[in-house]
């Protein structure tokens, strides 16, 4: 039986062990985690989703407390239409982010970042150019353009000395999808590296409607791939959602995608961003805790534990602070969301939202939890430990276990036997 191991994913001059973990953010897919994929011959994701936040969190800068201090007048005013950003400093926390993990980079893979557009931070044209720019400037590997069509996007780079050095690829949900990208690219005679399909058992953010349950990854994955034969595109294909063993990521492969993309599983290593007691309630999910929602402003359908705190919040929009779901107009679904709320409860006390809910603040809390399809499962990847307890793996044992095993098997992370003291 054949191996992941068995199989390489071409790009460019570059000949890598064909496992991509995901770009989950916000500073979930830490650099830490990233680096692990590189070092070992893979492609890993870092997330640009808040990286002023990060860059505060994890370099000691100030720009999230700059913005609000500039902004701050406009707290309490239901119209968030003059919170901007910056550019500089958005600019400047991307090549913090991007530059200190590629400078830390060792091994043969490569390292992405994921870029959303619905990050639309009340001017999407403008601040997208600066988030793309930047993570070039600062020496990123690759670009996968995520959460949108992304129609525009690349003619905002266009003219960056490294536009065609830079791996370019696209996360589509359907063939449809790919081909408005293909259409529009074709123009600047750029087409995309490499395109992950996305299938509807993915984590996070979904590429279809409340109908999701209808589609399938492989029927999706399987057009696209005739699509490109038929017309002689050799761009590799990337399937990703619910590939929860080796196995499974074979019988892609075999099928005739160029890799994969995994990033549940990854979740609860110790690499990972999440706080501790966050990946302990991803070990104890079960099947029933896990829900597809729409409480994202963004519109798009959202999987998640139905036990996250995020759910039902009804806390004041952050927009001053944060503000990356802010339309070019300074709107957002929650702001509306709670605004309705607020006139029902004009002392601000007992304010629950339960249709949407702030994203930004959430998810810089990790107060969101999202998960793939199969995160249920992720208990028979580790070991309870005697304080009921789960045993964190590495990053490492994951990628490794994607890597080698066979007969749709799960090596579960050993915990050491503690001796006692002497």
């Amino acid at each position: 039986m054949k191996r992941v191991e068995d199989f390489r994913l071409r790009l460019g001059r570059h000949e890598l062990v064909p496992i991509v973990i995901g770009g989950m953010g916000v500073d979930i897919s830490t650099a830490d985690l990233a680096l692990v994929a590189a070092r070992l011959g893979g492609i890993g994701h870092i997330s640009d989703a808040m990286v002023p936040t990060v860059s505060d969190r994890r370099f000691k800068t100030r720009f999230v407390k700059q913005k609000l201090k500039q902004f701050k007048f406009n707290v309490a005013n239901p119209d968030k239409s003059v919170v901007q950003f910056d550019l500089a400093p958005l600019a400047e926390a991307t090549r913090l982010h991007v530059g200190r993990t590629m400078e830390a980079k060792k091994g043969d893979g490569l390292i992405f970042i994921n870029c959303m557009e619905k990050l639309t931070m009340a001017s999407p044209r403008e601040t997208l150019r600066v988030r793309l720019s930047a993570a070039m400037d600062a020496g990123i590997d690759g670009v996968t353009l995520s959460a949108g069509l992304h129609l525009g996007s690349l003619a905002l780079v266009e003219d960056h000395p490294r536009f065609r050095d830079v791996k370019f690829g696209i996360i589509v949900s359907s063939l449809r999808a790919l081909l408005l990208f293909l259409k529009k690219s074709a123009r600047l005679n750029r087409l995309p590296d490499y395109i992950i399909v996305e299938g509807p058992l993915a984590g996070g953010h979904l590429g279809f409607g409340m109908d999701w349950a209808q589609y399938d990854l492989r029927s999706i994955a399987t057009e696209i791939l005739q699509y490109l034969a038929k017309e002689n595109l050799n761009i590799p294909v990337i399937p990703a959602g619910g590939i929860f063993t080796g196995s499974d990521a074979v019988s892609y492969l075999e099928a005739g995608a160029g890799a994969v993309q995994v990033a549940t599983r990854f979740t609860v290593t110790k690499e990972c961003g999440l706080p501790e007691r966050v990946k302990q309630e991803y070990f104890r999910a079960e099947e029933a805790d896990i829900e597809v929602n729409l409480i994202s402003p963004t519109g798009y359908p959202m999987r998640m534990l139905k036990q996250s705190p995020a759910i039902g919040s009804g806390i004041r929009p952050n927009c001053e602070a944060y503000g990356y779901l802010l339309d070019g107009s300074g709107n957002c679904a929650y702001i509306e969301a709670y605004n309705r709320e607020l006139e029902k409860h004009p002392d601000g006390e007992n304010i629950s939202v339960k249709d949407k809910t702030c994203l930004c603040t959430h998810m810089r809390n990790f107060d969101v939890w999202t998960c793939g399809h199969y995160a249920f499962r992720l208990k028979e990847t580790s070991r309870l430990l005697p304080d009921g307890t789960y045993w964190l793996p590495s990053a490492e044992h994951v990628f490794r276990d994607y890597q080698y095993s066979t007969d749709g098997r799960v090596a579960p992370a050993e915990a050491p036997v503690l001796q006692p003291a002497s």
